[in-house]
């Protein structure tokens, strides 16, 4: 019989028994569960005799064991790829969105930590729909402007039964300060839809592509809220003129081009929307509808505002108009209809936020007396933003409105607006500048 050396082994599991008993070459491996002996110490057991050079080895196949005969995760499709990884190129989430939740992978990598979801943020950053919880109080909304909103997204959410082209984009276009934003929100509000709200400060970026993909990914974030939520929602970029309009000798971006060939193509095929995975046929969109705010659309690409695409409105107030929208305004204040029809009369070719701010303007003099009452401008940083629990602030009186000092914060705003197109210090400083 050969000698026998025993050599200790850290893992008992893994103990292998290697017998050159009956051949010094041949190499016959035995698994440790399957040996019905008890071993009292985990042990190397190793044949020491010479070995003979003439006899040939014959190796052993490694096959892979595989994890369960009921695992997705060495599934095939039906060209041999890897079904998982095939999904993860198809999917709309990118990795990134997801993450190890309960019902998105197998169970057994879920665990029980955290309600089984390894994202702990997923609901607080997928957030990106916008609620009018302050909007409070009773406000006015044109009548005209209030059929037109509601008409198209009425026509884009039944576009399937009408035997006609819906435009995808409706363009809200007309003077600065008009209610424009406002007043589509007190619709959505009204309607009770959901919407994904953008700026024209995201269309543009220092990556390539990212403001396109981000438009893309809005939308079918709203797409989602329709799906999972069953409310309305819509896609809405405020000042798209400021991002996309084209002034002077301004350049013309890889990021411009972009975004308005992701416009057109949502407008041309708002079911199909991909952010960079895969397509899948079973992978359809809801269709959103988009509304767009701003000033001069005659500075956007014309193929993107052409008929078909986008339905454009003019918004321009009317007398009438201007007077509910400001009596709802002042209404709180004690000012009556007539009082509200004259300030207007006084103050005339002037947009609707005018009215705010000249109600924000008599407020000047009460919160200036009322620093006073809280110690002065010395100690007001440490007053509020360092003050005890139990310390509290002098109370804020809101100022009497009354129409004499209404008509004199107007004067003023008016005084300053004059100032600033006729003063021009940019002429006294660049005297060569053209006019």
């Amino acid at each position: 019989m050969s000698n026998i050396n025993f050599t200790p082994l850290n893992n008992f599991n893994n103990i292998t028994l290697f017998s050159s008993f009956k051949s010094p070459n041949l190499i016959t491996r035995y698994s440790f569960n399957s040996l019905k002996t008890s071993i009292p110490s985990p042990l190397l057991v190793r044949s020491a005799s010479p070995q003979n050079e003439n006899e040939t080895q014959v190796p052993q196949p490694d096959v892979p064991k595989k994890l369960s005969k009921q695992s997705s995760w060495e599934a095939k499709d039906s060209e041999g790829h890897d079904y998982l990884y095939r999904l993860g190129k198809e999917s709309d989430n990118m990795n990134i969105a997801v993450g190890a939740r309960a019902g998105v992978i197998d169970d057994l990598f879920t665990g029980q930590f955290l309600g089984r979801d390894a994202d702990i943020v997923f609901d607080y950053r997928q957030t990106v729909t916008r609620s009018f919880e302050y909007l409070q109080g009773d406000y006015y909304i044109a009548p005209a402007f209030m059929d037109k909103v509601v008409c198209h997204i009425v026509k884009n959410y039944i576009a399937h039964l009408l035997n006609v082209r819906v435009p995808l984009i409706l363009g809200i276009w007309g003077g600065k300060g008009q209610g424009k934003s406002f007043q589509t929100e007190l619709i959505f509000q009204a309607m009770g839809v959901e919407p994904v709200i953008m700026s024209a400060g995201e269309l543009e970026s220092e990556r390539a592509g990212e403001p396109g993909r981000l438009i893309r990914d809005r939308y079918r974030t709203a797409s989602q809220v329709v799906q999972n939520k069953g409310k309305m929602s819509c896609l809405m970029i405020n000042d798209i003129d400021a991002g996309l309009g084209r002034f002077g000798n301004t350049q013309m971006t890889v990021n411009n081009q972009i975004v308005v060939g992701t416009l057109m193509n949502l407008s041309d095929n708002p079911t199909r929307v991909s952010i960079g995975q895969d397509w899948r046929a079973s992978d359809i969109t809801n269709r959103i509808p988009i509304i767009f705010t701003g000033n001069d659309f005659s500075t956007l690409y014309a193929p993107l505002i052409r008929d078909g695409r986008m339905e454009k409105f003019l918004w321009q107030p009317n007398q009438e108009d201007i007077i509910n929208i400001v009596n709802r305004m002042y209404e709180k204040d004690g000012i009556s209809r007539d009082e509200v029809e004259h300030i207007v009369n006084t103050f005339p070719n002037q947009a609707l936020d005018f009215y705010g701010a000249l109600r924000s303007r008599t407020y000047d003099r009460s919160i200036l007396k009322w620093v006073e009452d809280t110690g002065g401008y010395e100690t007001l940083g440490s007053r509020l933003l360092s003050r005890k629990k139990d310390d509290n602030l002098p109370m804020f009186i809101p100022p009497q409105q009354t129409v004499e000092t209404l008509l004199e914060s107007g004067n003023s705003l008016i005084e300053e607006q004059r100032l600033v197109m006729e003063t021009k210090l940019s002429k006294e400083y660049m005297k060569n500048m053209d006019d």
